[in-house]
């Protein structure tokens, strides 16, 4: 098994490397803008590099079969399309349109749709025939809040590590753990390029990778539900940064009358990073309020209740939100 570790984890090394190198070859690179942080043309095709990377995992590993592998296959499409954003600058209802087409096939024909988000003692939160529309939505809100973090060099691989190692921690499944390290490794080792450690090519996520980061941990999170690994409060508690974020950002704008969906430098990775002026801290700020947000959802899920973890969920998006409100009114004056 370590050897085939070592194998995969060289092969992704070399595909990132490829990427980076055919993307300054071809031109395939990230323009620096006065709202972007870079200064100089950065290779955009470190999604493309991952998402074959995890096809070879399929190959190299047997790690579960089933929906899992399949995810893992269709993610490619979802890769293509965020390529083909950062390619052509599509516009917000041709991007969204071609989400929805790898979306509604694992949806659809893989079963991969919650039936239902939780037995809350009380009651049981099901979805009857809503099932499908609320599983559609909640993977494309995911999607596009994963997309919101590719800002800042590292945020969103380390945030989405902290994801992986709280599913980990969840799982009680040896397969499933297998299927979260193969995940990771290749998230790990474009973290070396992206910060071009030992003079390694600087390569970007790109849209291609967020979306695909993106579309991977969302209906990892509806097969954890579907297979009672893990109860959807506390799923919702390892995603918590990312929904709180998403939300705030998109209702501060619309209250502010500005257009949701035009890039901007509110979000908070941005706002943490002009404050303390290090990529490093701002990640590691980021990964730790994750944490502990799902550390609040955990202890609460265990020594109270799902019903006083879904309550804690809904109050400390509204404390989250203040806080960002307050923000918000302070640099406008």
């Amino acid at each position: 098994m370590y050897n085939v570790i070592i194998a995969y984890s060289i092969t992704s090394f070399l595909l990132l490397f490829f990427c980076a190198v055919i993307s300054y070859k071809f031109n395939l690179v990230d323009l620096p803008n006065k709202r972007k942080i870079h200064s100089r043309p950065i290779a955009y095709t470190g999604g493309v590099a991952i998402s074959i990377a995890l096809l070879c995992a399929l190959q190299l590993f047997d790690v579960t079969g089933g929906s899992l592998n399949s995810i893992i296959s269709i993610a490619f499409l979802i890769t293509i399309v965020g390529f083909i954003d950062d390619k052509y600058f599509l516009n917000t209802g041709g991007k969204l349109s071609l989400q929805i087409i790898p979306i509604f096939y694992l949806i659809i024909f893989e079963n991969l749709n919650l039936a239902h988000i939780g037995d809350y003692n009380y009651f049981i939160l099901g979805l009857g025939s809503f099932s499908i529309p609320f599983s559609l939505l909640s993977v494309l809100f995911l999607i596009n809040a994963f997309n919101y973090f590719d800002g800042i060099d590292g945020t969103l691989g380390f945030t989405t590590i902290s994801v992986l190692a709280i599913l980990y921690f969840l799982s009680p499944n040896e397969n499933i753990k297998l299927f979260l390290i193969t995940t990771l490794i290749p998230i790990c080792i474009f973290l070396c390029f992206n910060f071009s450690i030992f003079k390694l090519p600087k390569i970007f996520l790109g849209d291609s990778g967020s979306l695909l980061l993106g579309f991977i941990i969302s209906f990892v999170l509806i097969y954890f539900a579907n297979q009672n690994l893990a109860h959807p409060i506390l799923l919702a508690w390892s995603v918590a940064i990312f929904v709180y974020e998403f939300l705030s950002v998109n209702l501060l704008r619309i209250k502010n009358k500005k257009n949701p969906f035009q890039a901007g430098q509110d979000h908070l990775h941005h706002i943490l990073f002009a404050k303390n002026k290090s990529i490093f801290l701002t990640n590691f700020l980021m990964v730790f309020i994750n944490i502990i947000f799902f550390t609040i959802g955990y202890i609460s899920f265990i020594f109270f209740s799902p019903l006083v973890s879904l309550f804690l969920f809904l109050l400390f998006f509204i404390i989250f939100f203040i806080f960002r409100n307050i923000y918000f009114i302070k640099k406008k004056n």
